[in-house]
């Protein structure tokens, strides 16, 4: 079977596809080979360094709790930035230049900003003009560059996926009288969302690993900031690597699997109540373009929402 963005493989295409396969598992294996033998002339397969990621005082002293500060930094950033990036988003397509102009100029000015930067200058901004303490002060640093940062980036996200959708969307709502808010609300928006969802997550998924930062230049009690002071501890620096990357791993597999499962429930409550929509009387004409000379196309609109 082929579209017009794939050609279905032939037999040559198959048979070379599983030949690269092959090579490719029996390469990656060769490499993790060279991995574990050289780990092992170090001396880093022993098992007392790894024994403490087997006891409960590691992880209750230093890789819970600092799991613990990531996910709440990362909540944080995730609960303002989301709402934060749909409002810029949304304003940058505004018909008002007074609006459309500067939410342009925030966006683009943090977008193109490192967001460690930002988390440096927030810290320096904290420690010099507010009260806030010096142990608080690392975690109001880290949120406001995420913040800063994601927002920015997010609304790019949402302005991309209402550009994605059909100009005769708005068209066939402004022809039954909605008004732009509700247009945005009511019509783009809900359709948006599942265009949007997967550029969403991944920007998700950045925000907990950039928490890493904070740990590393302001000593932000993450997770990576505890596995140093666990390290430190127990001597197993690479040991605790491989713990901490496996525990970011879980992390944002689980952010990604609960995304895949709401983007296909989207999509099924979507099906499910796409029934044609009854016929609008506009005027004392009927929305399907009938009798009296209604709305010409705007029939087509009606069809389904998530068209």
């Amino acid at each position: 079977m082929s579209s017009v963005l794939y050609d279905a493989p032939g037999p040559r295409a198959k048979l070379r596809n599983k030949i690269l396969t092959v090579l490719f598992v029996i390469l990656l294996a060769l490499v993790a080979w060279w991995v574990w033998l050289k780990m092992d002339d170090k001396g880093q397969l022993e098992w007392s360094l790894w024994e403490p990621f087997t006891t409960s005082q590691a992880w209750t002293t230093y890789l819970l709790p600092g799991l613990a500060d990531t996910l709440k930094a990362a909540g944080l950033a995730m609960v303002i930035s989301l709402p934060l990036g749909a409002l810029f988003g949304i304003a940058r397509l505004s018909d008002h230049t007074w609006v459309r102009v500067p939410a342009g100029v925030v966006v683009e000015f943090f977008r193109s900003i490192p967001v460690l930067l930002l988390m440096l200058f927030a810290n320096e901004v904290f420690a010099r003009s507010t009260d806030v303490s010096t142990e608080d002060r690392p975690m109001f640093a880290v949120v406001t560059g995420l913040v800063l940062y994601n927002a920015s980036v997010l609304a790019e996200v949402v302005r991309a996926g209402i550009l994605a959708l059909p100009k005769g969307q708005t068209e066939a709502a402004q022809a039954i009288g909605l008004r732009k808010g509700q247009t945005m609300s009511t019509i783009l928006l809900p359709q948006a969302v599942t265009v949007m969802l997967p550029a969403i997550v991944s920007q998700l998924v950045v925000i907990v690993k950039d928490t890493a930062l904070g740990g590393v230049m302001l000593q932000f009690t993450d997770l990576l900031n505890a596995r140093s002071t666990l390290a430190a501890n127990y001597g197993n620096v690479v040991q605790s690597f491989v713990v901490v990357a496996i525990i970011y791993i879980i992390v944002n597999f689980i952010i990604t699997s609960f995304a895949g499962w709401l983007e296909q429930r989207l999509r099924r409550g979507k099906k499910s109540t796409g029934a044609v929509m009854p016929t609008a009387a506009v005027g004392g004409t009927t929305a399907t373009g009938g009798e009296g000379g209604g709305a010409p196309g705007l029939g087509t609109y009606v069809e389904k929402r998530d068209t």
